[in-house]
């Protein structure tokens, strides 16, 4: 699965999923699914690189002390809203605002897709940002901020 960026507004972005063929009704499944837990963690604040305590402490967890003042400190990263997954032929696409979410927001959706396209369907490619030529886009209904304004 190759991973292409192109210029991502945080508050207005498109996901882009090419599949190897139109995927099936199980396959969209599959998919909508991952999208749909990912927002949910995105929705509840989870990916804020500033409160990464357990990933900072390393492989050694055990009798770990969790800073919970350090967590209460951190500032919200806040997934705003994502549209529903579109299909046409093989592409697939989805829109989101993520908010004040932090990058690492894409970095666990692109492993979890990785992982689909190794167990379930091939994707040959996943764009994040910009738009498709033979896909237009206008402001998504959900889009605090539109594009043209």
């Amino acid at each position: 699965m190759d991973i292409r960026f192109r210029e991502v507004d945080p508050f207005n972005c498109w996901l882009w999923i090419r599949f190897s063929e139109p995927p099936s009704q199980g396959e969209r499944n599959y998919v909508d699914g991952v999208f749909d837990s990912w927002y949910v963690i995105g929705r509840l604040g989870g990916f804020n690189a500033e409160n990464l305590q357990v990933h900072d402490a390393g492989s050694d967890l055990s009798w770990m002390g969790y800073d919970n003042d350090g967590a209460e400190s951190a500032m919200p990263a806040l997934m705003h809203n994502m549209g529903q997954l579109e299909y046409q032929n093989d592409w697939g696409r989805c829109w989101v605002d993520l908010g004040t979410s932090d990058g690492v927001a894409i970095d666990v959706l692109i492993n979890a897709l990785r992982q689909l396209d190794s167990d379930v369907v091939q994707i040959e490619e996943l764009v994040v940002g910009g738009v498709n030529e033979n896909w237009p886009v206008g402001d998504h209904p959900d889009s605090v901020f539109p594009a043209g304004g």
